[in-house]
C-alpha cells in the first residue's frame, strides 16, 4: 500500500480509502437496512490487513456507521484507522440538531472522536450562511478544541463556481469531491481540485469509477483499447491510476463489495504515485474518452462560460448527466443529475430554464442551450425525480 501525507496535519493516509456506503454489494442495500454483516466484517478486516487505513461513512448510510463501529471495536482496531463521517445537513433544522446527530454518530461508531468530519453535501454558500446563522463555526471550534473532531471539511455535489466560493468562506481541513477521467470538469472538477490543493487542503476523491460504470459499463471498444495498451490492467485499475496520477489528490474512495475488487484495487494502489502516467498512457485515456464521447448528445466541454444562469440552472452539470445517460448508463446519469441539481437549498435542474437567451451568445461551442435543456428535462426529469425534488424542498425548509 502506498500512502500520502495530509498537508494539514501530517496524517499518513492510504491512497486507497474504503467507501462504506454499500457494504457487501447487492447483498447489502444500505438504504433498506439489509446487511450482510459477516461479509462486511471480512472485507474490513482484509482491507486493514492489506494497509487500508481510511474508512468513509455517513449518518444517512443506513446501518453503515453502526456496523463499522462494531467491527472496529470488536477487533480493537479503532486506533489503527481514520474514520470519516458526515453531518446530515439536509436533516438539520436548527443548531440543536448539530449535537443530536453528532452524539448519535459517536454512539454508533463506538468512539469518542471523529478523525475527519464532513458537512454532507454542502453545495452552495447560501446553505453555509444559514448554518453560520445557527452557530456552526463556534460549534466546530468547540468540537475541535475538545478533541472530538480532528479535521473538518465538506463533501460537494454542486457547480464549480460554488465550490470555489465555499473554499474561501472557512479554513477547511479537507474536502471530498467527485472526480474521474470521464469528465474532468464535472462539479468541482480539475479547477476545484487544484484550487483546494493550492490552499493546503487535503482532497479526497469519491466516485473514481462512477459507481462502477468505468469498471464494468464501458463500451467494448474502450475496454479493448485499455487491454491493447496493457493486458494485465483492468479498466478499473486504469481509472484509479488516472486519479492517483494527480499530485493534488490525497486519496480516493472505493466502495468495494467483493474480495476480488479489494484485491484488484490494493494491487493498483501499490503503484499509486503522483505523475506516474507516461505520455503513451495519457494517449490511451484520450482514445478511451473519444470512444465514450461519440455517444454524447451535447458537445459541452464544461468551460462554464454560460454560468451563472439567472434562474440558477446548473447548465454544465445538466449536460454532463444527460451525456452520461447515453455514454455510460441511465442509473449513473440519474444519480449525477439528482445530486447535482436538487440536493441544495437552491435547486438547479434543467426545467427551470425560461429561455431568456443570455447564455447562448457566451457558449464557444455554439450549443443551442435552451433547446438542449428542454431535451435534458424531458429525458431526466421523470416522476421519480420530481418526487425527490418535492421531498428535498420539503425537508430542507427552515423551521
Amino acid at each position: 500500500m502506498n500512502y500520502r501525507v495530509n498537508p494539514k496535519n501530517g496524517d499518513k493516509l492510504s491512497t486507497l480509502g474504503y467507501g462504506c456506503m454499500r457494504f457487501g454489494g447487492n447483498e447489502l442495500k444500505s438504504f433498506t437496512g439489509k446487511v450482510n454483516k459477516q461479509k462486511a466484517e471480512n472485507m474490513i478486516l482484509s482491507a486493514i490487513e492489506k494497509g487500508v487505513n481510511f474508512f468513509d461513512t455517513a449518518y444517512i448510510y443506513q446501518g453503515s456507521e453502526k456496523l463499522l463501529g462494531k467491527i472496529l471495536a470488536k477487533h480493537g482496531l479503532r486506533e489503527k484507522v481514520y474514520i470519516e463521517t458526515k453531518m446530515p445537513m439536509i436533516l438539520c433544522k436548527s443548531k440543536s440538531d448539530f449535537d443530536k446527530f453528532f452524539n448519535k454518530q459517536l454512539e454508533r461508531l463506538q468512539t469518542d472522536y471523529i478523525d475527519y468530519y464532513l458537512l454532507h453535501m454542502l453545495s452552495d454558500t447560501k446553505t453555509w450562511n444559514t448554518f453560520c446563522e445557527w452557530g456552526i463555526e463556534s460549534w466546530i471550534q468547540e468540537k475541535k478544541d475538545s478533541g472530538k473532531i480532528k479535521q473538518i471539511g465538506f463533501s460537494y455535489h454542486g457547480p464549480r463556481e460554488e465550490f470555489l466560493a465555499l473554499l474561501e468562506v472557512y479554513d477547511w481541513d479537507n474536502v471530498l469531491i467527485q472526480y474521474s477521467y470521464s469528465d474532468e470538469n464535472f462539479q468541482a472538477g480539475i479547477t476545484g481540485l487544484k484550487k483546494a490543493a493550492e490552499k493546503g487542503i487535503a482532497v479526497m476523491i469519491m466516485e473514481p469509477l462512477l459507481g462502477g460504470r468505468l469498471a464494468t459499463g464501458l463500451p467494448q471498444a474502450a475496454v479493448s483499447r485499455f487491454k491493447e495498451a496493457n493486458p494485465k490492467m483492468t479498466p478499473a485499475q486504469w481509472a484509479l491510476k488516472w486519479v492517483w496520477n494527480k499530485p493534488e489528490v490525497t486519496l480516493l474512495l472505493s466502495g468495494m463489495n467483493e474480495m476480488k475488487q479489494l484485491e484488484e484495487n490494493v494491487d493498483a494502489a501499490k503503484t499509486s504515485l503522483p505523475n506516474m502516467l507516461t505520455q503513451e498512457e495519457i494517449n490511451v485515456f484520450q482514445d478511451v474518452k473519444n470512444i465514450v464521447n461519440k455517444a454524447y448528445k451535447i458537445n459541452c466541454t464544461g468551460c462554464n462560460y454560460c454560468m451563472p444562469c439567472p434562474l440558477g440552472v446548473n447548465i454544465p452539470g445538466c449536460f454532463t448527466a444527460y451525456n452520461t445517460h447515453f455514454a455510460i448508463s441511465k442509473t449513473t446519469a440519474m444519480l449525477q443529475y439528482s445530486m447535482g441539481t436538487i440536493l441544495s437549498q437552491k435547486q438547479s435542474y434543467a426545467s427551470l430554464c425560461n429561455n431568456c437567451g443570455k447564455c447562448e451568445p457566451l457558449c464557444p461551442q455554439h450549443i443551442p442551450i435552451a433547446k438542449s435543456l428542454k431535451d435534458v428535462a424531458k429525458k431526466m426529469e421523470n416522476i421519480q425525480f420530481k418526487l425527490m425534488s418535492f421531498f428535498t424542498k420539503f425537508f430542507t425548509r427552515k423551521k
